[in-house]
């Protein structure tokens, strides 16, 4: 599907700058090196522009800078951790490990603690952070993805996409409507052959899940996805891993019914958690589904930095959706005091999407969501979701009504 791969593995985890796997481009600088930047003079302003590690042209001012190179450091040096535990557990070391039949050589005690032992070290180093270089072999592998592509045969994508060669559904129609809009400056998804790779991922699932389809949203999330994975394959499968089993139910079906769900639980927990902010911008009658549901249904991709986005990511594919809570969470409790002063619903807006463009410190937005915020079992998010789906759905239904007695007296 893709054209020779040109992606280097380096030793401090990075690939080079401006290479994206599939076309080869002139080579710049290692990402590994001091971002370098164009600057342009603009009144009490000092911005720069430069490229990020996934090929996005990004602009800031010269903190922004300051903090990606820091990041960056820090991730090399954590880098340098997985290097380690690779040699010395092995390269696959992450993966769960098999009994074979007849269980020779290992006792189930034995391999419940290695287990929990791998786990546990696990969690830490993802929530620090996957070097890029190992993030395809890992995101599959924490996810599940490669263990539901193993069930299927090994020709299963190549002949979805043969099948659906030519054909024509609402889905297919929305999904070419949508391709040119997806992240337009990106030198390589603002290619025919960029879009011509991101069409038959969204295209192969909408046939493979004829109840989900396609939704907007899910370009942005495939696109990132082919980005980061090596092949389109791999960016298929994770996508289908995560609407099958990482996230909600129904949250990109043809009425959002899941999404809507999410947004009545966040709404629920931002009360409980910054009952500061929530009481605020409830007296303002601001609701928070203005800027959240964006966040939920792009997964954050058109909201925070590339890099930002994919450290979130890692943390996804591992833990699960409550992940998408606590991240959502942190933006709000980040900004607490500026929130606090506003009297203007724009007021707010402004403040949260600046906040979410120039968050180029994933350890920062990390820290806060998950010791700021505190605990959130899944189960208790899955009892709030339980709770909220009556209202949704009864809510949906009468929307659904309302629009059929309009069609019904235009008659």
């Amino acid at each position: 599907m893709f054209g020779p791969q040109t992606q280097r593995e380096l030793s401090n985890g990075y690939p080079p700058r401006r290479i994206l796997y599939w076309k080869p481009l002139t080579p710049s600088p290692a990402a590994a090196a001091p971002i370098t930047t164009s600057m342009a003079r603009k009144p009490n302003m000092l911005t720069v522009k430069f490229e990020d590690l996934y090929g996005f042209t990004v602009e800031g001012n010269i903190d922004d800078v300051n903090v990606l190179n820091e990041v960056r450091e820090r991730v090399r040096q954590q880098g340098r951790v997985w290097w380690a535990l690779e040699a010395h557990k092995g390269a696959n070391w992450y993966l769960q490990p098999e009994i074979s039949s007849n269980g020779e050589g290992i006792s189930v005690a034995s391999l419940k603690l290695s287990t929990l032992a791998n786990t546990i070290t696990l969690k830490r180093l993802i929530r620090k952070g996957i070097p890029p270089v190992l993030r395809p072999k890992v995101w599959l592998s924490v996810s599940g993805a490669a263990k539901k592509r193993s069930t299927v045969p090994d020709s299963y994508y190549v002949d979805l996409i043969m099948a659906t060669e030519g054909k024509v559904t609402p889905a297919t129609r929305q999904i070419d409507h949508d391709l040119p809009r997806t992240f337009p400056c990106h030198p390589w998804l603002d290619t025919l052959e960029g879009q011509a790779s991101l069409r038959r991922v969204l295209v192969g699932y909408s046939f493979r899940d004829s109840d989900v389809g396609y939704c907007q949203g899910l370009n942005y999330v495939a696109a990132l996805l082919l980005l980061v994975m090596k092949t389109e394959e791999d960016a298929f499968w994770m996508l289908a891993v995560l609407l099958e089993n990482v996230l909600v139910n129904d949250c990109y079906t043809d009425n959002l019914s899941g999404c809507h769900v999410e947004q009545r639980v966040f709404k629920d927990l931002l009360a409980k958690k910054c009952p500061r902010i929530a009481a605020h911008l409830e007296a303002m009658e601001f609701d928070v589904s203005l800027v959240a549901t964006e966040w939920f249904l792009c997964l954050f991709s058109k909201s925070l930095p590339s890099e930002t986005t994919l450290r979130v990511w890692d943390v996804l594919f591992n833990e699960g959706a409550k992940v998408l809570f606590h991240v959502a969470l942190a933006i709000f409790k980040m900004k607490e005091e500026e929130l606090l002063r506003t009297h203007q619903i724009g007021d707010v807006i402004d403040i949260l999407q600046t906040t979410t463009h120039h968050l180029y410190d994933p350890d920062e937005l990390l820290r806060v969501a998950f010791d700021k915020i505190g605990s959130m079992t899944t189960n208790t998010i899955t009892k709030q979701r339980k709770k909220q789906e009556p209202a949704v759905m009864a809510e949906l239904d009468q929307r659904l009504r309302r629009l059929n007695s309009l069609k019904m007296d235009e008659k």
